[in-house]
């Protein structure tokens, strides 16, 4: 993508697939994204936990701190309705897990 595209793979119970959907599109270095949407997207799908991910076109994978702090929020907001953020992967031209950077 030559944009920042933010995206979610919700899980059920059981870890199990539920569906992949982009979510939010951004410009070539930012997207904005709505915890408000993300919850209403979860309750659509009946998720019970998920993984996140965006892309950054530069190709550079590090989390940023805007990342960080989003992905916080992110799990604040999904805690209130009992939904586990299993990761949030940031691709570029490699991937890097939060969770197994010890960001979540």
């Amino acid at each position: 993508y030559e944009r920042e595209v933010f995206s979610i793979i919700f899980l059920d119970e059981k870890g199990h697939f539920i569906e992949y959907r982009e979510l939010f599109y951004g410009t070539i270095n930012a997207a904005s994204v709505y915890p408000r949407e993300v919850v209403r997207a979860v309750l659509e799908t009946k998720a019970s936990s998920l993984v996140l991910s965006h892309n950054h076109p530069s190709g550079e994978p590090e989390p940023s701190n805007a990342d960080i702090r989003l992905t916080e929020r992110l799990q604040k907001a999904l805690a209130v309705i009992d939904v586990d953020v299993k990761d949030h992967i940031v691709v570029g031209k490699e991937c890097v897990s939060f969770s197994e950077r010890g960001l979540l």
